[in-house]
């Protein structure tokens, strides 16, 4: 796996990790009604904490799936031919 496809597919699991963990640990604004704001808007959506949970996450998968890919156990080309 070339320098440039690696960081392509990190990128890839990164993002995807991210949108999965953004709905977590969300707490919405009960009563507190401004006007121009939406109501379910969260009231600390943390993200500091989600960047990180996702930068751990998704350096974690992308060690798997290199391995996997370094020793051939995920080789497409085999699949192909």
């Amino acid at each position: 796996m070339s320098i440039t496809g690696s960081i392509v597919i990190y990128v890839i699991i990164w993002w995807i990790v991210f949108f999965s963990l953004l709905p977590m640990d969300v707490n919405r604004k009960k009563f507190k009604k401004i006007d121009g704001e939406d109501p379910g808007s969260p009231e600390n959506p943390k993200i500091l904490k989600k960047f990180i949970y996702t930068s751990i996450i998704s350096s974690l998968l992308f060690l798997i799936i290199y391995y996997l890919v370094h020793y051939n156990y995920l080789n497409l080309r085999n699949f192909l031919l």
